[in-house]
């Protein structure tokens, strides 16, 4: 059985998003932040960070979102969400995957980390526009190549169409600008059904807690 513990509007959406494209048996445990549950020696005997996702996979247990995503799609994909093993294409699908989770999510993190996320005596407001800087630099870096059609890797839906989507989607919340190009690709693939059906199990979750 897999179980992901998660909160809605976290990076955990992004593993049940993968999960209902993958088409897996899987069962939504919530982490109820505003009850301090991520906090609890229970969800910290799981991930002593006390964050979500985590991830039960039968007798694996597993943190960081890029590695849950990189270990489900190989482990249950069969062939699906990935590039050949080993393949030019699957280098480049890792490179648009780190970039998406160290370049540019990192100064959206760090947003969040400075508005609501830190102690209230270390948040730092005067970081925000260097954070908004750095998010709106890396973003560039990349826009020309994300595609008009299609996914970052042609026809396959891949692991890191995912996370580009997710990550876009924080930018809005946030209320950073996206070039047309880049904002097209996030509506593209926020259309997804399978989408649809993990912000449904999230939301039952957390109606049921």
């Amino acid at each position: 059985m897999i179980t992901l513990y998660g909160f809605p509007k976290t990076r955990a959406l992004r593993i049940s998003w993968l999960l209902e494209e993958l088409g897996l048996s899987w069962q939504y445990q919530l982490v109820d932040f505003t009850q301090g549950e991520h906090r609890g020696d229970d969800y910290l005997g799981l991930n002593p960070a006390g964050k979500v996702p985590a991830l039960k996979d039968g007798d694996l247990t597993l943190t960081e979102s890029g590695a849950i995503a990189l270990h489900l799609a190989q482990t249950h994909g069969q062939g699906r969400l990935l590039p050949p093993p080993g393949s030019t294409e699957a280098g480049v699908h890792l490179q648009w995957l780190f970039y998406i989770v160290t370049e540019l999510e990192q100064p959206l993190w760090t947003m969040g980390k400075h508005r609501f996320a830190l102690p209230k005596a270390q948040r730092r407001a005067e970081v925000l526009e260097t954070a908004r800087w750095e998010f709106a630099k890396a973003l560039k870096e990349i826009d020309d190549r994300i595609p008009a059609s299609g996914f970052l890797m042609g026809d396959q839906l891949t692991v890191a169409d995912l996370f580009l989507a997710h990550t876009l989607n924080w930018a809005v919340n946030f209320d950073q600008p996206l070039y047309d190009n880049a904002d097209a690709f996030r509506l593209r693939l926020c259309a997804r059904e399978a989408l649809q059906r993990a912000r449904e199990r999230e939301d039952a979750a957390q109606a049921s807690a």
